[in-house]
């Protein structure tokens, strides 16, 4: 009786899977069409679709402009969030975790009223339409990615360790270097990937702030939507379903090496 109800626990998990993955999968082998249309059966396979990709200078432009401001994003999400989670990591009582929430509720508002809110913030210092306003507005939503693997890291390991290096002579900066950097530096890596998703994926932030200039690839997909829906966009998404699933990957590994504490 136990196997069936493991079998039926396994087909139910299997099916749920299937009906997640299947819809977003359907989409790959039609960015092979050779035809102008989203049709099935396919006319044809080709890769006129990627070739048209990647030599557009619109698409590029986008790809670019999406790597340069996740890459900025994610270097500062990474600084702020460590020097969060330090701060935090050994603080206790209602004022620290009423500060946590706070630093964790960019994950908990909905990302237009971050938007919103970015852009009433931002148009008075004439950073709307700038690279600097769309990577500060990527901060704000890609930090607590961050602060939550560094926190969890830092209240995890063993404060011994720090004890046992200033009983050998290191100073507190020292110490930071050769004992907590290298426990947290797994999280931290953890941390921007998820930092870099988040602002390589954003949409609605873009549509707020960004110019002519600063478009990046998410808008331009959520633009051609509005158009006309080739299958140069469906190879733009299944190039993004791959990359986003070898970051998903490199995230788990990642998770998996924070997991392990130092002897």
């Amino acid at each position: 009786m136990h196997r069936v109800w493991q079998f039926l626990f396994v087909l139910l998990c299997a099916l749920m899977l299937a009906f997640l993955l299947l819809p977003i999968l359907a989409i790959v082998p039609l960015s092979f069409s050779s035809g102008g249309m989203l049709v099935y059966p396919l006319p044809g396979l080709s890769l006129r679709w990627y070739q048209a990709v990647f030599t557009s200078a619109v698409w590029m432009r986008g790809v670019g402009n999406s790597l340069l401001i996740g890459v900025a994003a994610t270097g500062l999400s990474v600084v702020l969030g460590t020097l969060a989670g330090l701060g935090l990591a050994r603080q206790r009582g209602a004022w620290a975790a009423a500060l946590k929430m706070l630093m964790l509720s960019p994950m908990i508002v909905p990302v237009i009223l971050i938007a919103v809110a970015s852009y009433f913030f931002l148009a008075p210092l004439n950073l709307v339409n700038t690279y600097v306003g769309l990577v500060a507005a990527h901060v704000v939503i890609a930090v607590p990615f961050v602060v939550i693997p560094v926190l969890t890291a830092l209240e995890l390991m063993d404060v011994n360790l720090l004890r046992a290096a200033a009983a050998c002579g290191a100073n507190p900066v020292q110490a930071f270097f050769r004992v907590t950097l290298p426990t947290i530096r797994p999280a931290m890596a953890s941390g921007a990937l998820f930092a870099f998703a988040t602002s390589f994926d954003d949409v609605v932030i873009a549509l707020m702030l960004a110019g002519a200039h600063q478009r990046t690839l998410p808008q331009e997909m959520f633009s051609g939507l509005r158009d006309t829906i080739t299958p140069a966009m469906l190879a733009v998404a299944t190039i993004m379903i791959i990359v986003s699933t070898l970051m998903f990957i490199s995230v788990q590994r990642q998770a998996r090496r924070a997991l392990v504490l130092p002897s």
